[in-house]
């Protein structure tokens, strides 16, 4: 922004251009019509000094002098003050424009079509005709005019003659009469308050010069950054306004976790309100003054014991400031409550400043819709959350277009989640910019002090050391309790007067002590109160104490007791409904919300109730029962309040948890349109389902219980062997379903294979089968019984166990493995070709590099797809993680490499410098070395934190296809297109040797991790096995029939696993060479492979845009079948298992026994392609709608091609829909990737429908109907 100042000699000239952190002096701006575009006076003008002979210069003269009368040494004018002829800050400007005009100092608008000369004493009319004129005025009809009537505090008309009008208060009312606009919408109510539709209505009647404005003229009044394209249309300019603003929206409303005004009115409320005057003295205390005045003075903690008043002391600071501070300065604000798990954590308070930033300032939100596009609403809910806020809050911070901002977090210490990160953060942003000013509170914790003792900038409150002032506040704290009470209870003069002495005497400066012995008070006559007052005794844990005591002699002392032991343990607050669940209530007051309620009052002030859910009133409420009251709420200790959560939660989840809870009406309903019943059988159980095993795992040793539970006996196999199903469905509903991986891998820890053997098997199959199936389970709840069942192998024990929840309307199976393969999951996402997977080395992420230019980052327990990272304009052919796995780097044909932040997604270099396809990439292992390959037939090594290019390797004859590093880091190799592999030194870049052998490219070499071997792949089909230090040839490894894309070393040496253009994977053991076991399943060539980091998982990536992730302990056995001579389309198990049948191209079907793969018949007799065949139960087969029996063996045939496997969407009856079987358009079962149609045929009647399967078999599905019904 730059503004126009009078210069010495009288013209009118710039000020420099305001960027980043300049302050910008207050300024005067002027709102007008425009006249002929010569008559404008333009930046060039103003420049070259020979505006002023333009007629457009006398509203420059008339802004000056006006601004000059208003105290006011700039002013800007859009006329001249933006270079229009630089399209980028045309941009910047009319996207900024609503803010330049909403932070003026003033704003005038000269109308040039309303004059206040007097008309001649013989007209008859008003002596002034100015207002009539003012009503008709061209300045009402104009598209930019709305947001410059909008967004000032203070906007002035004035008439052609420069004569003052009057200002948008006192012409308010013509004001919206001529606009249809709302006096509350003039009156500053924020526009976010009113519809899109009201606010689109202000616009709809003005006109713009070009027709794209009448839309861009809107940005600041949805608060949105739309780049202008002029030429576009004003309905296209429309259409990305309300999109941008859409999307905005939806951002917004998923960061939003809490809104911290409402926990601000929250707290007051909760404490009797804020009174006024009682936070006065901090206004004059020096240290705040320091703060609020002294720019360098940028971080305030306010620090003392529990119950001094530091929360409802901020919220008087916060309401101050609102009032006092510049209308342009942002107030963000945060209260931690430990008691809270919504706002108890470090994640919460980013989330809750953010909010509270965007909210004041929305443009801000385009450094959280970076990230947010990538990965929704998981940015701020996966484990990375607090890493990717903590870097978007840290750039708002920085930003240059950030106002002046005031950042309050209240009850550090009640920040139970990674308050030391929290208090890095701010320490490190209290240094960003004077702009920005921190006040913290926090109990007085020396770690906290010692974290907060860093930053250069800081002063220090200690209420301890302000007794004065804070036993003051106390005493007016105290009058109006007190008075409250009187009124409540009709005190004498003389009670009024004993109680204000007792409390007064007896507070010792403490808040909270006052409040609840208020709220005991409360009840009591007001003839009891002297006798009663004696029982409150000095000090908070005192009264806790006594509180403890009372609870201990009233009649309601067992369930008291109860309900505090359970409140204390559990691992967060939880509702009415859920404590039922736990406390043996009394008999009909299990959904009596209001008897509920009166119980929870019985528990002595120690416990407070919010919107149903129960928590306590104070963090040093809970810290004194658990350390000082524990003999009196835990008797026989904690772990038995554990095993009786426990206990009732096996129970509370076995009488709820049942199929399809929330009787959806279609198996395949997606998550996103599903609505909570109401009541929601769910509410009484969310708990339970999350937490119940940690209950039962605590201190599992000490109680022999806990021991027998975990029996093959016991009751968690029981309760897995009814509700296993229920409970899965149970959490994908409650947008948990990620919990059950961790939670049967807690099991699993502790349940031993050789002593318990049932539960353990059975455990290790729900992994299995949770994880193959996660994705549709969390996106479809209802896939779990049919889909997820149907598609289980046939000795799976969960397939067993709840095969009868299979649908009746899946008439014929389809024919399954027997047992889990070493297949554990398939990833789908990608729109094209896969070509590298890789593991980060913490095991928790997996990368993919695809030929669709993304890269997406997948959760590796789960396989939910976490980021998908854009930015290559071509190919992405190979990834790798940083060692530390902070970071992820990845190669394209745009002939650049990116690294990026492997937590947020966020692009932070992009490398250029080859000139052709980048083909590979690697990290040295202490992450601090790149080394990239590409088709311009060099290597280049770059500084993995800077980026520079440090070397580049030259001298080869052809394109380099891959490179590594040895683990210890000293060598490098380089794979090339020449047939070579040439070894490097790492540090020098100093050649060493060449590996000579192979007879074709080759395509891809890897170290082992003790760094002893090297081997390498290539399109001779082969692998060889080298002696790293030496270069001698080891082992020639033959087995793959097309070319050998890519190789990878088990981490713990001991495995080598090479990926082919034959769809397969083949595992070697890398000491002998020896061949271990193939991995089919692949539809297309995989391209790439790795093992993660424990060495006990493979991921492959493939040309059919799927990635798998294979358990390589699992060994499969394998046969050849041979003898047909084109083809094989489709292969079948008999039911009893003991035939397999086989279909080719070559006109036959071949019979063969399925134990020994003996050839048994031939079936011949078809004229063209034998595409899909079936067994059927009876033994019959279906070709072409008559019934052929061959010895036992039906079988279905179709000569012509096979259909594409799509389906009309407006399909009625059964149809093929992407991966769904549907009918009426409704999705109702889901086909995992190896089960995806390759042909299909709908009955004449479209009642049923066999979906065919190359390499595979033939599945039947029937609906059957009745008008009205769907079973």
């Amino acid at each position: 922004m730059r503004l126009l100042v009078h210069s010495e000699i009288g013209r009118f000239t710039f000020t420099k251009e305001f960027t980043g952190d300049d302050q910008i002096p207050p300024y005067a701006i002027l709102s007008h019509t425009w006249g002929p575009d010569n008559e404008e006076v333009t930046f060039e003008d103003i420049v070259n000094e020979t505006g002023d002979i333009k007629p457009g210069y006398e509203k420059i003269r008339f802004c000056g002098e006006q601004a000059r009368q208003d105290g006011l040494q700039c002013f800007w004018i859009d006329t001249c003050c933006i270079n229009k002829k630089n399209n980028a800050e045309l941009s910047r400007s009319i996207n900024a424009m609503f803010r330049w005009y909403q932070n003026a100092a003033k704003c005038y608008v000269y109308l040039s079509d309303v004059s206040t000369r007097k008309r001649k004493a013989s007209d008859r009319l008003s002596e002034h005709i100015w207002e009539k004129a003012f009503r008709e005025s061209r300045w009402f009809t104009r598209g930019w005019t709305l947001q410059e009537l909008l967004a000032p505090d203070s906007v002035e008309f004035f008439s052609r003659e420069g004569e003052p009008l009057g200002d948008k208060s006192s012409l308010r009312s013509q004001i919206c009469e001529i606009t249809n606009i709302p006096h509350t919408a003039l009156r500053r109510k924020p526009l976010s308050q009113f519809s899109v539709e009201e606010r689109l209505r202000w616009i709809q009647h003005r006109q713009t010069k070009l027709e794209e404005d009448k839309a861009y003229s809107l940005l600041g009044i949805f608060d949105v950054y739309v780049l202008p394209i002029y030429g576009e249309g004003a309905a296209k300019a429309y259409a990305r306004l309300l999109d941008e603003f859409h999307k905005m929206q939806k951002c917004i409303e998923d960061l939003r976790l809490s809104d911290p005004r409402d926990d601000k009115k929250r707290i007051e409320d909760s404490k009797g309100g804020l009174l006024e005057g009682l936070y006065d003295w901090i206004l004059q205390n020096s240290a705040f003054e320091q703060w609020r005045n002294d720019q360098q003075s940028r971080l305030l903690w306010i620090k003392g014991d529990p119950g001094k008043g530091k929360t409802m002391l901020l919220c008087g600071v916060i309401n101050e400031l609102k009032k006092s501070v510049a209308k342009s300065t942002l107030l963000s604000y945060f209260f931690c409550q430990a008691t809270d798990s919504r706002i108890n954590n470090a994640t919460a308070v980013l989330r809750g400043l953010i909010y509270l930033l965007v909210d004041q300032q929305p443009s801000l939100i385009s450094h959280v819709r970076k990230k947010y596009e990538k990965a929704g609403k998981m940015l701020f809910e996966d484990a990375n959350a607090w890493t990717a806020l903590s870097e978007i809050f840290t750039n708002i911070l920085q930003g240059p277009n950030l106002n002046s901002t005031c950042l309050i977090v209240d009850g550090l210490d009640e920040c139970i989640k990674e308050l030391p990160k929290l208090l890095d953060l701010i320490v490190q942003t209290s240094a960003v910019s004077p702009r920005i000013k921190w006040i913290v509170s926090s109990r007085n914790w020396p770690s906290i002090e010692k974290s907060l003792d860093s930053a250069t900038q800081k002063l220090r409150l200690c209420l301890e050391l302000n007794e004065t002032s804070v036993s003051a506040a106390i005493t007016t704290f105290i009058k109006s309790k007190v008075d409250w009470l009187a009124t409540r209870n009709g005190y004498s003069n003389c009670t009024r007067d004993t109680v204000q002495q007792h409390l007064t005497r007896n507070a010792n400066s403490t808040f909270l002590w006052v409040a609840l012995v208020c709220q005991e008070l409360s009840n009591i006559s007001g003839w009891k109160v002297p006798q009663k007052l004696a029982a409150f005794p000095p000090g908070l844990d005192a009264l806790y104490q006594r509180m403890i005591d009372q609870i201990k002699d009233s009649e309601d002392a067992e369930l008291c007791k109860d309900i505090l032991a359970v409140v204390s343990t559990v691992y967060r607050p939880v509702t009415l409904d859920e404590l039922v669940a736990f406390v043996d209530m009394p008999n009909g007051v299990a959904n009596e919300y209001k008897a509920l309620s009166e119980i929870i009052g019985l528990c002595g002030s120690f416990l407070t109730l919010r919107e149903y859910t129960v928590s306590f009133i104070h963090q040093s409420a809970k810290d004194f029962l658990v350390e000082r009251a524990s003999n009196d709420i835990f008797p026989s200790g904690s772990k038995d309040i554990h095993q009786h959560i426990y206990y009732q939660s096996l129970k509370v989840m076995s009488e709820t948890l049942r199929q399809n809870v929330y009787m959806l009406d279609h198996p395949g309903t997606f998550i996103n349109n599903i609505k909570p019943r109401n009541p929601d059988p769910l509410t009484a159980v969310q708990y339970s389902c999350v937490y119940w095993v940690k209950h039962f795992l605590f201190n599992l040793d000490q109680i022999s219980d806990s021991k027998n539970a975990l029996s093959d006996n016991g009751a968690i196999l029981a309760f897995f062997r009814v509700n296993f199903l229920y409970w899965l469905e149970a959490l994908s509903l409650n947008g948990r379903l990620s919990t059950s991986i961790s939670i049967v891998d807690d099991l699993l820890r502790v349940a031993n294979l050789k002593t318990i053997p049932k539960l353990s098997i059975f455990l290790h199959d729900a992994k299995r089968f949770i994880r193959r199936y996660y994705s549709v389970i969390s996106s479809s709840p209802l896939q779990l019984y049919s889909s997820a069942l149907i598609f289980t192998p046939k000795a799976s024990i969960i397939r067993n166990t709840f095969q009868q929840y299979i649908p009746n309307w899946i008439l014929q199976q389809p024919e399954v493995e027997p047992n889990w393969n070493a297949v554990q999951q398939t990833l789908e996402g990608h729109s094209n070709w896969v070509r590298d997977i890789a593991f980060s080395y913490d095991l928790k992420l997996l990368a993919s590099a695809s030929n669709d230019k993304t890269v997406k980052i997948w959760d590796a327990s789960t396989g939910a797809c976490q980021q998908t990272l854009k930015g290559h304009s071509d190919w992405v052919r190979s990834i790798a993680f940083s060692y530390n796995s902070k970071l992820l780097v990845s190669a394209s044909n745009d002939k650049t490499v990116k690294i990026w932040d492997a937590s947020t997604g966020a692009c932070q270099q992009t490398l250029e410098g080859h000139s052709d396809w980048v083909t590979s990439i690697a990290f040295s292992h202490d992450s601090k070395l790149l080394v990239s390959a590409s088709d311009d037939k060099t290597v280049k090594i770059w500084n993995a934190s800077t980026g520079a290019c440090q070397q580049t390797l030259k001298g080869y004859s052809d394109s380099v296809r891959s490179v590594a590093f040895s683990c210890d880091s000293k060598l490098l190799a380089l794979a090339s297109g020449d047939k070579t592999v040439k070894i490097w030194d790492a540090s020098t870049g100093a050649y060493q040797q060449t590996l000579e052998g192979h007879s074709d490219w080759v395509t891809s070499i890897a170290f082992s991790h003790d760094s002893k071997l090297l081997a390498s792949a290539s399109g001779d089909r082969t692998v060889k096995i080298w002696d790293a230090s030496t270069g001698a040839c080891e082992q020639t490894l033959k087995g793959h029939s097309g070319w050998v894309t890519s190789i990878a070393f088990s981490h713990d040496s001991e495995l080598l696993a090479s990926a082919s253009d034959d769809k397969t994977v083949k595992i070697w053991d890398a000491s002998t060479g020896a061949y271990q076991q193939t991995l089919e399943g692949h539809r297309d060539s995989v391209r790439s492979v790795a093992f993660s980091h424990d060495s006990k998982l493979l991921a492959s990536a493939s040309d059919d845009e799927t990635v798998k992730i294979w358990d390589v302990s699992i060994v499969t056995y394998e046969q050849t079948l041979e003898g047909h001579s084109g083809w094989v389309t489709s292969i079948a198990f008999s039911h009893d298992s003991k035939l397999l049948a086989s279909a080719s191209n070559d006109k036959t079907v071949k019979i063969w026994d399925a134990s020994t793969g003996a050839y048994q018949q031939t079936l011949e007799g078809h004229s063209g392609w034998v595409t899909s065949i079936a067994f059927s139960h009876d033994s019959e087969l279906f070709v072409n709608g008559n019934t052929i029996k061959v010895d036992g063996i039906g079988f279905f045939t179709r000569s012509q091609h096979p259909q594409d496997g799509k389906d009309d969407t407006h399909h009625q009856g059964l149809g093929l829909k992407d991966s769904w079987v549907t009918f009426n358009t409704q999705k109702m079962l889901w086909l995992p990737p190896d089960y995806r149609s390759q042909i299909f045929d709908v009955s004449p009647s479209k009642s049923m429908i066999g979906i065919g399967f190359l390499y595979d078999n033939l599945e039947r599905v029937e609906r059957r109907t009745k008008p009205g019904t769907i079973y």
